[in-house]
């Protein structure tokens, strides 16, 4: 059965409210948390844009150029600023800088705990959704695509899967979700996976 948009904000703010503690991009393989490393934080947009007859997460295509994640899949966002009043904001702003979206077009339903992530940023993850219409422009220099996918598949968490490969001599186990040409993983799974298991409860 097919999630109908106006069902969608409350379904998201259930799934909010149920995930219980923060994650990381070591949950998968505790023993190799780093100890003692002061993190920046930073926070992205999980943007669910509800203007369509369907449901669908905005998500974007890091240029290959970018210094961290380049070429990966992520949500528009980056670090927080001094004049950030909030993760909140941090996350509107990136999104208007990275993909032109207006802030206040952007409803915020709430925010996921806190995932830390392998190159050293504590991300807030804050949950929004669309009404209108929206047409990105992108920044060119920090993304390379923006493109939608279907709310009931990523919040679906038989749609995940977990994967490893080798880093720093060990092998590393990870969350993905592909779908179609992108490979979705790391922290963009791991935080999709942590709403996904929300909703599921």
């Amino acid at each position: 059965m097919q999630t109908q948009p106006a069902e969608t904000k409350s379904h998201l703010g259930a799934a909010i409210s149920r995930v219980q503690g923060g994650s990381s991009d070591f949950d998968l393989n505790p023993e190799m948390a780093p100890k003692g490393v002061t993190l920046r934080d930073a926070s992205v947009l999980v943007l669910v844009d509800l203007s369509s007859a369907q449901p669908e997460f905005i998500l974007t295509k890091r240029a290959s150029q970018m210094r961290n994640h380049g070429g990966q899949i992520a949500f528009a966002g980056g670090k927080r600023d001094e004049d950030d009043a909030s993760g909140i904001e941090t996350a509107l702003r990136e999104a208007q800088e990275e993909i032109a979206l207006d802030p206040a077009a952007v409803e915020v339903i709430g925010s996921l705990p806190s995932h830390q992530t392998v190159t050293g940023f504590n991300v807030t993850p804050v949950v929004g959704v669309l009404s209108k219409p929206f047409d990105p422009v992108i920044d060119p220099g920090e993304v390379a695509e923006v493109f939608r996918v279907p709310y009931d598949f990523l919040m679906n968490s038989e749609s995940y899967q977990i994967q490893s490969r080798r880093w720093r001599g060990t092998r590393r186990m990870f969350y993905t979700v592909p779908f179609g040409p992108y490979y979705i993983w790391g922290a963009t799974a791991r935080i999709l996976r942590a709403l996904a298991d929300g909703f599921s409860k």
